[in-house]
């Protein structure tokens, strides 16, 4: 099925007989110009996207827990380096005088996670460069619940480009992304998005092995997003057992939740990580690498995330969504 369909005649398939059924009585083939996406609309609010302001309010969270006293978190195993990966990402750039309504992130690359303790839950800190990647997705005005699911800017030349889960959007009308949002507050401006890159496989078949999406957006007061606050490399074919830095925006929270924790093998093409506290809205959270800062995940694939807000999935980053990059690069450029 899709780009995947050599090495997966020769997998076991590892969905329960009653999941297989559900999953294929949803529409999943929605064609709109520019867009091939799962609409939401059509569907169950399976997983962990949230509906937008065209459906229906997602379940609130459990609580978070409560973290216990630190203790050292072990280094984890050097990662391969992948087969064809992106260019390297690039700093941001410097503010722009003409643009000082858009302010730009100027702080440490990435959280402390020397004393973290894996499996844990709580607020993403704020002013980081890596959070400030992260945003909420929203359809329509940027205020308090209103956003629907959770991307992250993606390094590129082009430098306008969002990772997201494919199953998150149907279409581009209205839907802005705002990166280090926060209790209601957008404080590096917004930015409209205007194309999304799905695999032939999502779009055709609906594969949770391609639920994956590239956004384009347009620049705001002539900036581009990642000059504001800095991308994310994409990272492909990296292991399984990789420790991995979760984010994602419940629907029903304004502060991202951070969760820190080793990956392992749901099956050839998912990942699978357990982190508390991560429900409908946080589809699309980039898993991004501890070793290395690439992300290597996206909230979404099997369950479209998980029907559990402790477990979560991620379609595998492999030559696949390396090919879609590309596409998106060329497209947007």
């Amino acid at each position: 099925m899709g780009q995947h369909s050599r090495q997966r005649s020769r997998r076991r398939r590892l969905l329960a007989p009653a999941l297989f059924a559900a999953l294929s009585a949803v529409v999943v083939a929605v064609v709109v110009t520019g867009t091939h996406t799962l609409d939401l609309s059509d569907a169950a609010a399976a997983g962990k996207a949230a509906r937008s302001t065209r459906a229906a309010v997602a379940p609130a969270p459990t609580a978070a827990a409560t973290a216990p006293a630190p203790v050292a978190d072990p280094e984890p195993a050097d990662s391969p380096t992948p087969t064809d990966p992106p260019a390297p990402a690039s700093a941001p750039a410097a503010p722009s005088p003409a643009a000082t309504d858009t302010p730009t992130a100027t702080a440490a690359a990435t959280p402390d996670t020397r004393g973290v303790v894996r499996g844990i839950t709580a607020a993403a800190p704020a002013d980081v460069r890596e959070t400030d990647t992260v945003g909420a997705l929203f359809s329509g005005k940027v205020e308090a619940g209103n956003h629907f699911c959770t991307a992250s800017v993606l390094h590129s030349a082009t430098g306008n480009l969002l990772l997201t889960a494919a199953h998150c959007l149907d279409s581009t009308d209205g839907v802005t992304f705002a990166p280090g949002y926060r209790d209601g507050s957008a404080p590096y401006g917004t930015w409209r998005v205007t194309a999304i890159h799905t695999t032939t496989g999502w779009s055709q078949k609906g594969d949770t092995d391609e639920d994956f999406a590239i956004l384009e957006t347009a620049p705001n007061n002539g900036r581009k997003v990642e000059d504001v606050v800095g991308g994310n490399r994409l990272g492909t074919d990296e292991p399984f057992d990789a420790a991995v830095r979760l984010y994602g925006y419940p629907a029903d929270s304004e502060t991202p939740n951070l969760c820190t924790n080793g990956t392992d093998r749901k099956s050839s093409y998912q990942r699978v990580i357990d982190c508390p506290t991560y429900p409908s809205g946080t589809s699309g959270g980039p898993w991004i690498d501890v070793a290395t800062g690439d992300v290597v995940g996206a909230i979404g694939g099997y369950q479209q995330g998980g029907d559990s807000d402790d477990v979560s999935y991620s379609a595998y980053f492999d030559h696949t969504i390396a090919a879609l990059y590309n596409q998106a690069v060329a497209a947007a450029s």
